[in-house]
């Protein structure tokens, strides 16, 4: 482990020196990689010189006690071997997680979509609570979120939305998790006889992409403009302010219709086309991920049932991890935290599991 830890260091050294290159520094995409390369060795360079501390300590103890006569300091020694011993044993497990390799996409914005799946209108409402849910989420942790394009469902909720979340550290590796398959239990407002019925919404969530991540040709979209539909004053339903984008190549089609201005529109629809085209390398990335281990928390399929909200228990369960609560009005009101750092923990033990089998 110190020899890996010292190769690391070694690196990050490199890595400050060519950040003081004029040449480098002139070279903006290499420069800004070497930065989060840099920033992201930061922590293990820290635990490397606080557990070569650790293991001089001991070194240290050793050799007094193998010298010294004092029986007080002797015994000082002992209980200070002891503790350092302790020390080392639980730092070892800490930078063994620290060394496993992240997910390059973690410390990106996130992309999500919501879409109502089967369960017809009941499916649309339960899209519209899962977007309310993640809202009161992302307020409760200052997250930012803009809307870029939505279809309302005919008694509420939404056909389908997605908006981005950005403005915090690792959002899309906090709600990466999110995506699969949200199953719910209840009677619907419409039912009269008073049955549970069951319906469900599918959540996709993307690392959004940077122009530095993927170069889009212009003359490789076909743009269109259209009316907005939905809430947003007389000015967005009456002049052609949304804005749809066809990327030729690939047969990719975004659209965007929140905002006033075709510009903005523009500009938030060409984040979420670099995100779609982005996407198609990260499914690759995370198909090798899934070779390498058995089952991934962060899965990327789509179709995957990962969680079922059960109104008349009050319950929900991730099945993932079998994690269940009983807190179903709290939950849907953005307090999951709790569940998302299990998922958090339960797949570093699995990454940490695979990397010492």
């Amino acid at each position: 482990m110190l020899d890996k830890l010292e190769a690391i260091y070694t690196r990050y050294k490199e890595i400050e020196g060519q950040m003081n290159d004029p040449e480098i520094t002139a070279d903006i995409k290499r420069y800004v990689k070497l930065s989060k390369d840099y920033k992201d060795l930061q922590p293990v360079v820290k635990a490397y010189h606080e557990y070569r501390a650790v293991i001089d300590t001991i070194a240290e103890c050793k050799e007094l006690l193998g010298s010294e006569k004092d029986e007080e300091l002797r015994e000082m020694a002992k209980e200070e071997l002891v503790a350092s011993q302790e020390k080392k044993e639980s730092m070892e497990n800490d930078i063994r997680l620290m060394l496993i390799p992240a997910d390059p996409t973690d410390d990106k914005n996130a992309v999500v979509e919501i879409r109502g799946g089967t369960g017809g209108d009941e499916a649309c409402i339960f899209a519209g609570d899962l977007f309310r849910m993640y809202t009161r989420y992302c307020e409760k942790r200052h997250w930012k979120i803009e809307i870029v394009d939505f279809n309302e469902g005919p008694s509420g909720g939404y056909k389908d939305i997605t908006f981005n979340v950005s403005g915090g550290d690792k959002v899309y590796g906090t709600l990466k998790y999110e995506s699969g398959v949200h199953r719910v239990q209840r009677v619907p407002a419409t039912e009269t006889q008073g049955r549970v019925h069951t319906s469900a919404a599918g959540v996709v969530v993307l690392p959004e992409a940077e122009e530095l991540d993927v170069e889009l040709n212009m003359n490789d979209i076909r743009k269109e403009t259209f009316c907005a539909s939905g809430p947003g004053g007389q000015c967005v339903n009456t002049t052609y302010s949304a804005v749809r984008l066809t990327h030729i190549p690939t047969g990719i089609v975004v659209s965007c219709q929140d905002q006033k201005s075709q510009i903005k529109n523009m500009e938030k629809a060409l984040v979420v086309l670099r995100t779609r085209l982005y996407e198609r390398e990260y499914n690759k990335y995370l198909e090798e991920m899934s070779t390498k281990r058995k089952t991934m928390v962060a899965t990327g399929d789509r179709s995957e049932k990962i969680r079922t909200y059960n109104y008349p228990q009050s319950r929900v369960t991730d099945h993932r991890i079998g994690y269940t609560m009983y807190n179903l009005p709290s939950f849907m009101d953005g307090e999951i935290e709790d569940l998302l750092e299990a998922l958090q923990l339960a797949e570093n033990a699995e990454k940490l599991k695979a990397s010492v089998g």
